[in-house]
């Protein structure tokens, strides 16, 4: 990453022109430099949700049920 306050006119028109030229629709795929774009998603997330709701429902489920027993 750049971190100098100034650039010069010619690193500005040449970041102007990378930053304003349009997406081609013939080429999706994500740059190269860009290499977490082309990692697939961890599939422990596709697991975690569902797991999630199962232990929150039956969490719940017997918080209603003992809470009832206890009137």
């Amino acid at each position: 990453m750049d971190t100098r306050e100034s650039k010069t006119p010619e690193e500005e028109l040449d970041h102007l022109k990378e930053v304003l030229e349009p997406e081609d629709p013939e080429d999706p795929d994500p740059d190269a430099a860009q290499p977490e774009a082309q990692k697939p998603p961890p599939k422990t997330m596709k697991r975690l949700l569902p797991t999630v709701i199962v232990v929150l429902g039956l969490l719940v489920a017997g918080m209603l049920i003992y809470s009832g027993m206890g009137q």
